[in-house]
């Protein structure tokens, strides 16, 4: 069966046809986006692979350039989707989706704007455009896959065709090749093991850059007559339900955002230890043990003393312990050179991750922990049952997603630029200026003020 309703969709979709409040929430997600790429700007992953991009994705004449984001490097269109998406990546801090158990606006967004830029498209409201159409798709493509697929793959095995999608819009590709290029992205889409980056935390991380490298790569291979496998996860018949309300159920209100640049698993405990050390006036000095009890996938991040960047993100033990003894968790926390301090090492150590059935049972849709904090004068404190901040029934307010931004952004771009930045952004689609504006905040190298 051909989707004519996700085709139609990708094409015809206007900016006048999106609600104001999905707009101002694709702004909201935006910003934060932005923020957490700087952020992953100044690690050790970004680094590599904006060099590998400028190295092996050289920009032409006949397809076009973009740019490295905070770098300024001119690079082909896939080359700055994979540099742009890893960027995101490096740092774990930016929006998800519960039931696709990974994120979409890391992939989509890096997608969206290599493609205008190669196409020299300065409409800001097809960038806002780009960016529902992404998310949209996205949403309903990651949990067709989780549907069909035996093994829990990274967010790049479905976000590839969203990226796709964006692709064959900007390039104005007809139904026929726009379905190519879907079937190719899903083809070649990235379905690396979720569970292997949990066990064994590298640069690898959630395949999110992968799968926007490839679904731009696909949209030129379409346009080229390159042809594809029928993606099933948009034309078979057993997925019609999550279609049926493409355009009248905006499912990037769905999307939450983080708190804390960790893996979304470890945020609830995290929330938990703080709220029950607040309660009853604990310092980490007070506390001798913590068990924490939460679901499966949640007790695989299991990781106590990390070594780099990529291990502390994905560990449960260690933001923790980071949380409770610096009374915050941000990227100078996870940073290479913060892991070493004794007194998060002890803490972490002390750490027992029990897993929970009743918990289990409740995966993906919540994410539950509780804690038992027991002090050095043997009294033991537990927490509630607790779901991570920032999920869309307890959302982060525009203050805290205004402050996490300037906290990412501003030891990286100044206090200039990132006020620049968030100004941009928040007048996105209004027609005050076109993306060339925007593009001169984020391309140029960082350099704070």
């Amino acid at each position: 069966m051909t989707n004519k309703r996700a085709v139609n969709f990708i094409h015809s979709l206007s900016y006048a046809d999106i609600p104001l409040e999905t707009v101002a929430f694709a702004r909201r997600c935006l910003l934060d986006l932005f923020g957490v790429a700087a952020a992953g700007n100044c690690t050790d992953l970004s680094r590599i692979i904006r060099q590998h991009s400028a190295r092996h994705f050289a920009a032409s004449a006949e397809v076009g350039a973009a740019q490295l984001w905070f770098d300024g490097r001119a690079v082909s269109p896939v080359g700055a989707a994979l540099a742009n998406g890893m960027m995101i990546d490096s740092v774990d801090a930016h929006d998800g989706h519960k039931l696709v158990k990974g994120h979409i606006g890391c992939g989509v967004l890096p997608a969206a704007a290599a493609m205008l830029q190669a196409q020299q498209v300065t409409d800001e409201q097809e960038l806002i455009t780009c960016l529902v159409i992404g998310y949209e798709l996205g949403s309903r493509l990651g949990q067709a896959l989780h549907r069909s697929a035996c093994d829990y793959h990274t967010s790049g095995a479905w976000v590839a065709l969203a990226c796709a999608a964006i692709g064959a819009r900007v390039l104005g590709l007809n139904e026929q090749k726009t379905r190519e290029a879907l079937g190719i992205a899903e083809y070649h889409g990235p379905r690396s093991q979720m569970m292997r980056a949990i066990d064994h935390p590298t640069m690898v991380k959630d395949g999110s850059g992968w799968g926007a490298m490839c679904g731009v790569s696909a949209a030129y291979l379409a346009q080229d007559g390159f042809t594809g496998a029928p993606a099933l996860t948009v034309e078979q018949d057993q997925f019609a339900d999550l279609w049926c309300s493409l355009g009248q159920h905006w499912t990037i209100h769905e999307q939450y955002f983080k708190p804390y640049p960790v893996c979304r698993w470890a945020q609830p405990p995290t929330e938990a230890t703080l709220q029950v050390c607040r309660e009853h006036n604990l310092s980490a000095a007070d506390v001798q043990h913590i068990e924490v009890h939460t679901f499966h996938e949640a007790v695989r991040l299991a990781t106590a003393s990390p070594s780099n960047t990529e291990q502390a993100q994905y560990s449960l033990p260690y933001p923790v312990a980071a949380a409770l003894v610096h009374g915050t968790l941000g990227p100078e926390q996870v940073a290479n050179d913060a892991l070493g301090d004794p007194e998060v090492q002890r803490i972490a150590q002390s750490i027992q991750l029990i897993e929970c059935d009743e918990y289990n049972a409740e995966f993906p849709a919540k994410r539950i922990a509780h804690v038992i904090v027991q002090t050095t004068d043997g009294q033991r404190y537990e927490s509630a049952a607790t779901e991570a901040r920032g999920d869309p029934e307890a959302p982060l307010s525009d203050q805290e997603i205004a402050y996490k931004f300037k906290h990412y952004t501003q030891p990286v771009l100044g206090a200039v630029r990132s006020t620049q930045v968030e100004a941009a952004v928040s007048k996105l689609g209004e027609g005050s200026g076109g993306l060339d504006d925007l593009w001169g905040l984020i391309v140029p190298p960082a350099q704070s003020d």
